[in-house]
């Protein structure tokens, strides 16, 4: 397994630059055990890379402040299959086994460390014991679920959507 992060946090954002340090420390701690990448200058190329070029995306924002999830909608695009939070759009495009995995439940406590432990319990499982083995050891089921990412998940998250449903929430709703 390879692990691949991309991001960087606002020049006026001290706790996401602060973040991305402990990133940095937990990088150099499991040197030997883990392959991490971290992938600097976080941009719309490269995430249009990372998108189309990902075996699972994986996301884990902070309930409820999950912007949108475009970029999951567009790795779904490229039959990418999700593991994230149930936040965001992930909530309606979650398919468990299906179009992806979640982490955690939909019954949230508050934002605690009990929460962030929870979901760290909950995403090593699915690692572990459902993704991992899927992807080596059942070949044709995790390209089943890469299928539905497109055919479900890639036939409702997008663009055209969005616009109708605006149109006919904002001018006629």
């Amino acid at each position: 397994m390879q692990v691949v992060i991309a991001g960087k946090a606002h020049p006026g954002d001290p706790a996401g630059m602060e973040t991305i340090r402990e990133i940095f420390r937990a990088i150099e701690s499991l040197k030997g055990h883990i392959r991490i990448a971290y992938l600097t200058n976080y941009d719309w190329e490269l995430g249009q890379l990372m998108t189309a070029g990902v075996d699972v995306w994986l996301n884990t924002p902070l309930p409820p402040k999950e912007a949108s999830g475009t970029s999951g909608m567009k790795a779904a695009m490229n039959g990418v299959p999700s593991l994230s939070i149930l936040d965001g759009w992930w909530i309606e495009g979650c398919i468990e086994g299906i179009t992806g995995w979640s982490i955690g439940g939909t019954h949230r406590l508050a934002d605690s460390a009990d929460t962030n432990a929870l979901d760290a319990a909950s995403l090593y499982e699915k690692l572990e014991n459902v993704v991992i083995p899927l992807y080596y050891n059942e070949r044709e089921r995790f390209l089943d679920i890469m299928r539905h990412s497109i055919a479900l998940n890639g036939a409702f998250f997008n663009s055209q959507r969005m616009l109708l449903q605006y149109v006919l929430n904002a001018y006629f709703g």
